[in-house]
């Protein structure tokens, strides 16, 4: 075990060994543990994430701020530090916690990363122990929202919807397995207006429908917000409108319907009648009409013919005079 490596990560190198060596020490292994360790490092702990946080957060109430701090020093949140520092590989554990997997214990872990706090805090001070946590909680903030952070799924899918203005979810016990002792609670969650419904299961009801609660805030998540690469449709603007023979009229108060109306290019704000796209055929010689008591208007082509026609025709002798 080479503690140079922990103390590199650490970014701290101990003057006093003997601390480093307490501090990594569990109490099945010795009685000289890292307990005591523990408990100092734990206050150290809260009062420089409580520092960090104030600092940071200027304009978050005394409430938000005691959520986020408890949510930044509880056990999983110690453990996860813990695991990337590798700490398990530095415990001193008896034999019997070995064997039954304590360097992989959460509870374990945590604690003894307390316990290193503390012992940094003796071998070099408070501005020592300072400097260390903060190099570990900094990269965690700038990656957290504190708008959301340490708040459990029920309350985090409430406020969603509320934002919405959707109506709240419904929960339902919806089966139970095991014994009686041991029993699994099957939960639905509902949110009719969306259509949505997700099923969780949990050691109890509450923690039923908390996993509930996360599935439901995922699917009205992926319900309400479009798929960024959906095609956009865009509104026709009123030249092309016109270009494509289509008029928009514009209303004189804004409680006027607007109605399109379809028209012919090169009319005024009218609407005409469609004009045939043929013309009637009109009669080929006057003959055809002598029944008739109007005369059928000729077409250009009938009048040429009938003026030709008549320019045929012998003129007529004009008579003498004496």
């Amino acid at each position: 075990m080479d503690v140079t490596v922990l103390q590199t990560r650490l970014g701290h190198t101990f003057l006093d060994a003997a601390l480093l060596q307490q501090a990594l020490t569990h109490r099945s292994h010795s009685s000289l543990h890292n307990e005591r360790l523990e408990f100092l490092g734990d206050s150290i702990l809260n009062c420089v994430v409580a520092s960090l946080l104030f600092d940071r957060y200027a304009k978050i109430d005394e409430g938000d701020l005691s959520r986020l701090r408890a949510n930044l020093v509880k056990q999983q949140s110690l453990y996860e530090i813990a695991q990337r520092l590798e700490l398990s590989q530095f415990l001193r554990l008896g034999e019997g916690e070995l064997k039954s997997g304590g360097f992989r214990r959460p509870s374990i872990l945590a604690d003894t990363l307390e316990a290193l706090f503390g012992a940094i805090f003796l071998d070099a001070g408070f501005n020592a122990a300072r400097d260390v946590i903060r190099s570990l909680y900094i990269p965690i903030l700038d990656t957290v929202d504190p708008k959301t952070l340490g708040k459990d799924a029920k309350t985090l899918l409430q406020e969603y919807l509320q934002g919405k203005k959707i109506a709240l979810p419904q929960y339902n016990v919806v089966a139970t397995h095991g014994a009686a002792h041991n029993q699994e609670f099957e939960i639905e969650c509902l949110v009719p207006k969306l259509g949505i419904q997700v099923f969780g299961t949990g050691g109890s009801r509450r923690a039923g429908e908390q996993v509930a609660a996360k599935l439901a805030l995922e699917a009205v998540q992926l319900a309400l917000v479009k798929s960024p690469g959906a095609p956009r449709r865009a509104k026709p603007r009123t030249a092309q409108l016109k270009l494509a023979g289509i008029a928009t009229i514009q209303p004189d108060t804004p409680g006027d319907a607007v109605t399109p109306r379809t028209v012919r290019s090169g009319t005024k704000n009218e609407a005409k009648p469609d004009i045939p796209a043929t013309l009637p055929e009109a009669p080929v010689s006057p003959e055809s009409t002598a029944g008739e008591s109007k005369p059928a208007i000729p077409t250009t082509e009938s009048s040429a013919d009938t003026l030709a026609a008549e320019s045929s025709k012998p003129a007529a002798p004009q008579s003498k005079t004496a």
